[in-house]
């Protein structure tokens, strides 16, 4: 099991095969929308979560572990961007073009909208574990073939090029 925790007693566990379809439905949105340092920083900490590379059922990360920001304006909009992601993902966002149905897609990424919701960044300390790769891991590469960010050079492709191997 895969375990993207939310805080308050709240996760969403999920198979192997769950979190490779939360983490592709939501790689397409994030390249759409990524635009502030931040956003590509989250990228690239989805790039982590592809199992082909990391190993399956060894991903996932809790809300409480990201850098919201040092300002109440930096976690706020860290914030809103994460569930503008979750909007778009949840419209089916470039789903078509998946090789899939992706089964449970809907269900995980409303799931984890509320967590992302209900979760306060300000309560979280900034000391600690912090999964959120720095600005100079960023993903801000494109993989040309799947117009998605990617995390080179840590990484040959992205995760669907990955899933291709």
């Amino acid at each position: 099991m895969n375990v993207f925790d939310g805080g308050a007693g709240r996760c969403l566990e999920m198979t192997n095969g769950g979190t490779a379809v939360f983490v592709d439905v939501l790689t397409l949105s994030v390249s759409a929308l990524a635009h502030e340092p931040w956003d590509f920083r989250f990228a690239a900490l989805l790039t982590r979560q592809d199992q082909n590379v990391m190993g399956r059922g060894v991903v996932g990360f809790g809300l409480a572990e990201l850098d919201w920001g040092d300002t109440p304006q930096e976690r706020a909009s860290a914030r809103d961007f994460l569930l503008r992601v979750l909007d778009l993902a949840l419209s089916r966002y470039r789903w078509e073009e998946l090789t899939y149905e992706p089964s449970r897609a809907e269900e995980y990424l409303r799931t984890y909208r509320a967590m992302v919701e209900d979760f306060d960044p300000a309560a979280t300390a900034r000391a600690g574990a912090n999964v959120l790769p720095g600005p100079q891991e960023a993903a801000m590469a494109s993989c040309v073939r799947h117009r998605v960010l990617n995390a080179l050079p840590f990484r040959e492709g992205c995760v669907f090029c990955t899933a291709e191997v």
